[in-house]
């Protein structure tokens, strides 16, 4: 088995036709085309907008890949996707793409998943080995804190959201006081003209005895409620203050719970991933919570920390050099599936 496999990763859960190459631990390309401004006047990704989008670009987005990296089709050693979870429609369009490129070039195919493939781009940018590891993988759709002691395939899930992803939240806030969509970069960018403690917003799932029973798990209903009863209950608000109190009171808790996974595991490393762990104020608080913790903090870069194909090949290149069995072609898309299955085998 090849150590440093050629992966091509293909990505269309949601709203990002994306198409990353790696040589083993080496970034070649990440192609992405985003259907984001066809879905921002309806403040959400619409499911039927998103698959049309990923049809119309995914054969320049290869192309684009093939001509960054300086490679040609007949140089990989294999293909990975996105098999799950995501929109359903917007997965199927990458399964039949990578499924007819995998059969036609008779290389193996491994379908990865979305979640796992998220804190796998970590290996992509450090040399030292990823596991074990805790991962907080925050987004738009997901809030989990996972134990990962093989990215490819001994992954455990320690906690989760209860209602709302902490990246739907952001968007939801961001609607409310009028910045627009996507909300997480529009409150970030908000919040550094604001005053993060003007505003005491609950901590859910935080109290003594929620803290014993779901010490792990995360919840941003009621947050997000009462930040929308502030705003109608106080018009003359400021704003920056809203956006820096509603954002602190989310990194607060996820950084919290997130050091507690740490310590009552025994691990000594902390990956974030996601599209909000490129939020400004979430890697500044994790850094100095895990500097005062003893903790190693790994973070991706922002550009691959929302959905990307470079992410999706890492993890196929790690499946193939540690032996993992390939997916049949036409691996079955799946919009809801746990992220301890990192490879359809």
């Amino acid at each position: 088995m090849k150590s440093e496999p050629l992966i091509l990763g293909i990505e269309t859960s949601c709203d990002e036709t994306a198409v990353g190459i790696v040589r083993g631990r080496t970034l070649l390309a990440n192609v992405i085309s985003s259907s984001v401004e066809e879905h921002a006047r309806f403040g959400g990704v619409v499911p039927e907008v998103a698959s049309r989008a990923h049809l119309e670009a995914m054969q320049p987005a290869i192309a684009q890949a093939l001509k960054d990296s300086g490679i040609s089709l007949s140089d990989l050693d294999g293909i990975a996707v996105t098999a799950g979870p995501g929109l359903i429609g917007a997965l199927l369009v990458g399964v039949s793409a990578a499924s007819a490129l995998a059969l036609a070039l008779d290389k193996p195919l491994f379908g990865v998943n979305h979640l796992a493939s998220h804190v796998a781009v970590d290996v992509l940018t450090h040399t030292k080995p990823l596991e074990p590891t805790i991962a907080l993988l925050v987004s738009g759709g997901h809030s989990s804190l996972l134990k990962v002691s093989d990215i490819t395939g001994d992954i455990t899930a320690l906690g989760q959201t209860m209602d709302d992803a902490a990246g739907e939240a952001f968007d939801k806030i961001a609607r409310v006081l009028g910045l627009g969509f996507p909300g997480g970069p529009l409150i970030d960018r908000d919040a550094k003209a604001g005053d993060r403690n003007a505003i005491a917003f609950p901590r859910g799932l935080t109290q003594a005895p929620e803290m014993l029973s779901r010490p792990f798990d995360f919840s941003f209903s009621g947050l997000k409620t009462a930040v929308a009863r502030y705003i109608a209950a106080t018009p003359t608000a400021k704003r920056a203050d809203i956006s820096a109190s509603f954002q602190e009171a989310v990194v607060d808790v996820l950084t919290m719970k997130a050091i507690r996974a740490c310590k009552e595991t025994g691990i000594e490393s902390l990956v974030i991933a996601g599209g909000v762990a490129a939020n400004s104020r979430l890697r500044e608080l994790a850094g100095e919570r895990c500097a005062t913790n003893g903790i190693e903090l790994r973070t991706p870069p922002p550009a691959l920390c929302t959905d990307n194909g470079a992410m999706v090949a890492a993890l196929g290149s790690l499946a193939m050099s540690s032996g993992r069995k390939p997916s049949e072609i036409g691996v079955a898309a799946e919009s809801s599936v746990p992220v301890s299955r990192a490879i359809w085998a």
